[in-house]
């Protein structure tokens, strides 16, 4: 039976790619991309010739049905994104939801995502934790990092380098300048790189050397007034 199959990529290096993932890319009738220049490049490496369509967060809300029908009558269709697993702060979300709504079977391959790496190597409690993503740019943004102060977990968030300056001053005014913070960048890249210390020792690191890459943030959670007083972490 005809099935969307969701795709990791990798987030960096191109050796994270999967056996599996290379075959179900080459056995595919189509393969959706986020950006079909992004996604060529990937394909040309592994020598793989498949017909591509663009599907971005710009024109998913349109061709969800459409795809869901296509696969409905026999195509096997395959969903990338530029990097790391489709639907995780990228387009995706709607055409998985709209396959299950419609009965189409979907099935997620396990792979490369930016923030499970990052989460590990912060040496933050990982046994719980919250995923946000990208934080509202305005609206709601402020609200938001409110209600999260006196979020108990591990918090990620994915930020731009252009921004990581700016996000982890205003991280300050409501966690506080000596909350625990690890912010890796260029993951699985040759110039990874993971910073922690509080947030006022990161922020001073990232003044100095101008951050570049895409960003995961891991945020230690509040620790309650007995942790703080043991020194045990939650």
């Amino acid at each position: 039976m005809a099935k969307l199959t969701v795709v990791p990529t990798p987030v960096g290096n191109l050796e994270d790619m999967t056996f599996r993932a290379i075959r179900v890319l080459k056995e595919a009738d189509l393969i959706l991309a986020e950006d079909t220049r992004t996604t060529g490049i990937l394909l040309k490496h592994f020598e793989i010739q498949n017909r591509m369509q663009s599907h971005h967060k710009f024109n998913e809300h349109k061709t969800v049905e459409q795809v869901a029908a296509r696969i409905k009558a026999g195509e096997n269709i395959a969903l990338v994104s530029d990097a790391g697993t489709p639907a995780i702060s990228d387009p995706g979300f709607m055409l998985v939801r709209e396959c299950v709504r419609q009965g189409v079977e979907v099935e997620c391959l396990p792979g490369a995502t930016a923030f499970v790496p990052a989460l590990v190597a912060s040496g933050l409690p990982n046994e719980k934790f919250c995923f946000e993503g990208f934080l509202p740019q305005k609206k709601g943004r402020q609200t938001r990092l409110k209600e999260l102060s006196t979020e108990p977990r591990t918090i990620i968030f994915y930020e731009s380098p252009f921004r990581l300056v700016k996000t982890l001053t205003q991280l300050t005014e409501f966690f506080g300048n000596d909350r625990p913070v690890s912010v890796s960048r260029e993951i699985s890249k040759i110039h990874e790189e993971t910073v922690r210390g509080t947030l006022e020792e990161v922020i001073a690191h990232f003044t100095v050397n101008e951050p570049k890459g895409e960003i995961v943030i891991v945020l230690a959670g509040l620790k309650d007034k007995k942790d703080k007083e043991t020194g045990t972490e939650v």
